[in-house]
């Protein structure tokens, strides 16, 4: 999922846009070498020693992985576990919704 959540992160550069990562490695070193590695540009939050049973995860009642949420402007959870091509039609729904509200 990196390389297309990269291209979308390039993309969307100028747009009021962010993605934020949660990784569960339980190995904080493996998570840090393994994004720049694989050119993680955004933010991407490490979820503890506990892997997938971290205070982030536990937080959001995330049991599954990847878990995918898409919140508007408002900060309202709209899409979930959307990936590939849905993932871009999703943001850019709420993109152009954000953009009509604005006029």
């Amino acid at each position: 999922m990196i390389p297309h959540e990269r291209s979308l992160v390039e993309r969307l550069q100028n747009r009021p846009f962010a993605l934020l990562g949660v990784n569960s490695d339980k190995d904080k070193s493996y998570y840090q070498q393994q994004a720049k590695e694989l050119g993680v540009t955004w933010r991407s939050f490490w979820n503890g020693p506990k892997g997938t049973g971290g205070p982030i995860s536990s937080r959001w009642n995330v049991n599954s992985w990847p878990t995918i949420y898409v919140l508007d402007h408002k900060g309202v959870i709209r899409f979930k576990n959307v990936r590939g091509e849905a993932m871009d039609q999703a943001v850019d729904q709420l993109l152009a919704e954000m953009d009509a509200e604005a006029k």
